[in-house]
């Protein structure tokens, strides 16, 4: 009988040992397809490269230089005080090179919802760019975008963190 239970014993461990060995095998994953400037256009999409094309050397986020960031208090889309001074240099930029446009982008740390983000988003991008209008620069020149917590700087889960991701960007597009 025991020659029986090590046989038994012996033979589901074999068995468990070619089940962990050979085990399910796993797909590859696949990168997600990215959608190209033309099938962006013939989707109806937009077709505004969301490339800098300033060449403007060391950025601050993702703003082109020599502009800078402006960054907001969590769950804010109001300019505090102590942001005022960086988005009025980004209106005397733009005052003295009236031939460049921009495109403000609305950036938020990833807390909250995907939706409730762009929408957080959207509303610091259209706050800075009414900003930067009340300054006298030409909101023709300007277009804003979301991207939510799409395009974090930093992925840390602490304020530091947060606090860089909560900004608009300001992209020389032409």
């Amino acid at each position: 009988m025991r020659g029986k239970k090590a046989l038994f014993v012996a033979l589901a461990v074999m068995f468990t040992f070619s089940l962990g060995v050979t085990g399910c095998s796993k797909k590859a994953k696949t990168a997600p397809v990215q959608p190209t400037a033309q099938t962006q256009a013939d989707a109806g999409m937009m077709t505004e490269p969301l490339e800098s094309t300033g060449d403007s050397g060391v950025m601050e986020g993702r703003t082109s230089g020599p502009m800078v960031p402006v960054y907001f208090a969590f769950d804010s889309s109001s300019i505090d005080g102590d942001q005022v001074p960086r988005i009025e240099t980004n209106a005397d930029f733009l005052k003295s090179n009236p031939e460049i446009s921009i495109r403000v982008e609305g950036n938020c740390d990833p807390r909250g919802t995907k939706e409730y983000n762009l929408a957080l988003g959207e509303r610091r991008a259209q706050s800075a760019k009414n900003y930067l209008a009340s300054l006298g620069v030409g909101a023709e020149r300007m277009t804003t975008i979301s991207f939510g917590e799409e395009k974090l700087l930093l992925f840390g889960h602490d304020e530091m963190s947060w606090a860089q991701n909560r900004r608009a960007d300001f992209v020389i597009t032409k």
